[in-house]
């Protein structure tokens, strides 16, 4: 198997990956499932680093194994464990048709890349239509899922997302661009966390909708 296309199935994954983020019940199954994406990006990275012979992307994975790996499931882990709303369970769509748009985000995204005739990326555009695809994923998580912590779920995916397309179009950027990037979604989720909890304290549900209560 040649490192494009071992690339390219592990973009594929991440897909799945983000689904099952997507349509978990519970907020501490979608963060050891977020910690099983991260680790799938990792994969993604090292892959790169040898077909592209990008050095600096072996200290990149080994920045996002620390970081999206292991610190922002564990924050999300600790932090929505013992945060519980029903009532706030489930989107506005069902799963189904939540699998069915992004099936057509990613179809669209592969045709958004297409005219792009970068030769670094000229064997990887199933990849690159990924990261782009994955990215309007968490955007669709945000927008579709009534329940706060799934939608800094969303956040997370979206931020693979851009990360992975960084990889692709920059990978000899600085390691310092690279923990830059992991620092911040650190203290995003640590903020959005202490948000949801926050308004878990005061208002008693995580139903977005319910926040209308804010007003005023």
């Amino acid at each position: 198997m040649t490192g494009s296309l071992i690339v390219n199935n592990l973009a594929g994954l991440l897909i799945i990956t983000s689904l099952l983020v997507i349509v978990a019940k519970r907020p501490t199954a979608s963060s050891l499932l977020y910690a099983l994406q991260s680790l799938v990006l990792v994969l993604i990275f090292v892959a790169l680093a040898n077909l592209l012979q990008a050095h600096e992307l072996y200290l990149w994975s080994l920045t996002a194994l620390v970081t999206k790996v292991i610190l922002v499931p564990t924050i999300m882990y600790r932090a929505f464990r013992r945060l519980d709303d029903p009532s706030a369970d489930g989107g506005i769509i069902s799963p189904v048709t939540i699998l069915l748009l992004a099936v057509l985000i990613v179809v669209l995204s592969y045709f958004a890349v297409a005219p792009v005739q970068l030769p670094m990326v000229s064997a990887l555009k199933p990849a690159l239509a990924v990261s782009l695809g994955h990215f309007m994923i968490g955007l669709l998580c945000i927008v579709t899922q009534r329940n706060i912590l799934k939608q800094v779920f969303g956040y997370c995916l979206m931020e693979n997302g851009a990360h992975l397309t960084l990889a692709l179009l920059a990978h000899r950027a600085p390691e310092l661009v690279e923990i830059g990037i992991a620092t911040d979604a650190i203290f995003a989720v640590i903020v959005m966390a202490l948000m949801a909890r926050k308004i878990h304290r005061t208002l008693h549900t995580l139903d977005v909708q319910q926040l209308t209560a804010l007003k005023g």
